[in-house]
């Protein structure tokens, strides 16, 4: 399975995670290449997102083999096995965990800009990264997930070496891994655009994604090669999300229509505002009244939103719009 980039396999992955949305989860991004992945999951779930930010602590003479991992709130991972095995000093131990929860806590600091941490304590959570070759950092993430009070922890990655997924089921009480290859040698050949991911990047996702789990964004739905510019809204834990159709006079501006879907949001149903028509067509009053060509636009955006999330879509019309939301969803 080939990916086009982060952004298309997080659609994918999040349609192979519907089943956790009752769960009501908390999804945490790898950063930084895991952060897109997971905007995509929790955007579809409704869910509140996050990072995990981990260090893999070392052994000092060899630090490409780990003996624990740190991560936030004290939380902390060590192999008494192989510290003994390595004959790693207990002064040893702690210079290496002083050094990487310094550096954990300037990353955590930079990528969340002063937010708090989302709390695990007695919550499913899903650890997303864009693929696994190693192991190594999922393993320590879902650990110290695990570490910071989550009950039920799900490892979800677009695609993986299938020998290290087998290994991983061990650490956590759910893999949910889209493609497993069998001739797998590193996790960027599976995508077609493998860019590296930024630190403003992952800074960027954060905040589109919100406090509490609320998505809000600015989108663009397309229809027979026009652009539509719409406004998506998806509370945490999202059961369903509601298109509106305006009618003829409004768009999505209208203090109408975003009042009701204010209320919408409040009562925990996600919305797309979106304008039916471009500034060009409204000129032409044919167009506001040509029932077909509206209702064909709002048929083509409950598709590009079904490709989105994995809820239950349904309409919402005024005026005119009543009519387009009708034929659509009869269509």
């Amino acid at each position: 399975m080939l990916f086009m980039d982060r952004t298309d396999a997080g659609r994918r992955l999040a349609g192979a995670l519907g089943h956790l949305g009752r769960r009501e989860p908390v999804v945490l991004g790898l950063p930084r290449g895991g952060v897109p992945v997971a905007f995509e999951v929790a955007r579809a779930l409704g869910a509140p997102l996050d990072v995990t930010v981990v260090r893999k602590l070392g052994v000092p003479y060899q630090p490409e083999l780990g003996f624990g991992a740190v991560g936030e709130g004290g939380a902390r991972v060590v192999s008494d096995a192989i510290v003994r095995h390595a004959g790693i000093s207990e002064a040893d131990v702690l210079a290496v965990e002083r050094a990487e929860t310094a550096e954990l806590e300037r990353r955590a600091h930079a990528y969340r800009t002063g937010r708090e941490r989302l709390p695990l304590r007695g919550r499913t959570v899903i650890v997303v990264d864009d693929g696994v070759a190693t192991g190594a950092t999922a393993r320590a993430a879902c650990r110290v997930v695990r570490e910071q009070g989550a009950t039920h922890v799900v490892l979800a990655v677009p695609v993986a070496s299938p020998d290290v997924v087998a290994r991983l089921r061990d650490d956590v009480d759910e893999v949910v891994c889209l493609s497993t290859p069998a001739l797998f040698s590193s996790v960027g050949e599976w995508y077609q655009d493998f860019s590296q991911t930024s630190d403003d990047e992952v800074v960027a996702l954060l905040a589109r994604a919100g406090r509490g789990g609320t998505v809000s964004e600015e989108v663009e739905v397309e229809s027979g090669g026009t652009r539509l510019a719409g406004d998506l809204v998806l509370p945490r834990g999202t059961g369903a999300v509601v298109v509106f159709a305006h009618g003829s006079g409004s768009s999505r501006h209208s203090p109408r229509n975003r009042a009701v879907a204010s209320v919408l949001n409040s009562a925990g149903l996600g919305t797309l505002l979106f304008d039916l028509l471009t500034p060009a067509e409204e000129t032409d009053r044919a167009n506001v009244f040509d029932i077909g060509l509206l209702a064909g636009r709002l048929a083509d955006a409950t598709g590009w939103l079904r490709n989105r999330v994995s809820v239950p879509v349904g309409s919402f019309g005024a005026s005119t719009g009543a009519a387009a939301a009708l034929r659509a969803a009869a269509a």
